[in-house]
């Protein structure tokens, strides 16, 4: 057994928040362990806490459209959530339970070692740019430990707000060009870290 599948068995047992009282079974994330790109979400869903898989209702059906306009295969990246557990009634993660899942998170980076982190939504994006507004952020990478950092919006938010999907389409059409021109993006000094309590939803 791989080490992000020990990982996922982990998760799967997970009893550290009281989410895992609601759910049907936790959704530890899926992907290859050698992914150059990770995805990270907020929280699984309905159709997700179902199945035992991430992205897999109408915002992974879109996911799945965005990768195929640039010509990525869903199984050769990773996707995962802040947290691995459904929220009663699809509410926001609270700050507990995020803090509660990052062990998690954290050892699934450490494990697959990307290229680049996309973060979904403010939730995830809250962890690598805290106090910022993904309004005025999406599209913007920065580099740090020789990790490429990207937010976009969550595919959900364009699936509520048509006016955002020609948005989350074009920060997603940059994701190749940037990977290629990695080496050329300025490395910042500072470290990610993640500020769950000061989020802005655009």
């Amino acid at each position: 057994m791989s080490e992000l599948e020990t990982l996922a068995e982990q998760i799967r047992r997970c009893t550290l928040c009281p989410l895992h009282k609601g759910r049907t079974q936790a959704v530890p994330g899926e992907g290859p362990e050698d992914a150059e790109i990770v995805f990270i979400g907020e929280a699984p869903g309905f159709h997700e806490d179902r199945q035992g898989r991430p992205f897999v209702g109408a915002s992974g059906q879109f996911l799945d459209e965005l990768l195929q306009h640039i010509g990525l295969d869903r199984a050769k990246v990773y996707i995962t959530n802040v947290i691995k557990c459904r929220p009663p009634g699809n509410r926001d993660p609270l700050p507990e339970e995020i803090a509660a899942c990052r062990p998690y998170l954290d050892r699934q980076l450490e494990i697959i070692r990307p290229k680049m982190v996309v973060t979904l939504g403010r939730f995830s994006m809250a962890r690598y740019f805290p106090n910022a507004r993904i309004s005025q952020i999406h599209g913007k990478p920065k580099k740090i430990g020789g990790v490429l950092y990207y937010p976009m919006y969550h595919p959900a938010a364009a699936l509520h707000q048509p006016s955002l999907r020609r948005t989350v389409e074009e920060d997603m059409k940059r994701i190749p060009e940037l990977l290629a021109r990695m080496d050329q993006i300025e490395e910042q000094e500072e470290k990610p870290v993640e500020q769950a309590e000061q989020l802005s939803l655009f």
